[in-house]
């Protein structure tokens, strides 16, 4: 399992991380799936729906995940998964993450430390809903890898 991203994208998330602190971002990733893993090709940036609690947790809204797969498909892309920030948090998916994730989907996480984004990994959710498995991050060149 690997997700290909570029610098161009990764910096995006991150700065869309920095940019929501003390609060989680959230957004798409749009790309493609082939034998050798998924390759991000564009991200779309989603307002945080939660109201109760945003600083650690995120809602995207059932109107937004039908509006980004349109558009994904649209592109000729797929909508791949998902991103958000853990302000002050690990990067890793907490127990309200996997009661709220759907298998296949990758969900990349960057923790965000004193405004500063810092590690950035990737997980997928077993088809048994039991536990997250990672899934490594390539680094690619150019603005879409």
């Amino acid at each position: 399992m690997i997700l290909r991203l570029s610098q161009d994208l990764t910096e995006r998330i991150r700065a869309h991380a920095t940019q929501s602190y003390p609060y989680e971002c959230c957004g798409a990733l749009l790309g493609a799936e082939d034998g050798q893993g998924r390759q991000v090709q564009d991200l779309v940036p989603l307002d945080n729906q939660r109201q109760d609690s945003p600083r650690n947790r995120f809602l995207v809204r059932p109107e937004d995940v039908i509006r980004v797969d349109k558009a994904a498909r649209a592109r000729g892309l797929e909508l791949l998964g998902w991103y958000h920030s853990h302000p002050d948090a690990p990067a890793k998916p907490s127990e309200f993450d996997r009661e709220h994730a759907w298998p296949w989907y990758s969900y990349l996480i960057v923790s965000v430390e004193a405004a500063q984004p810092r590690r950035m990994a990737s997980w997928r959710l077993t088809d048994d809903r039991s536990r997250f498995d990672a899934e490594e991050i390539a680094a690619q060149a150019g603005p879409n890898g």
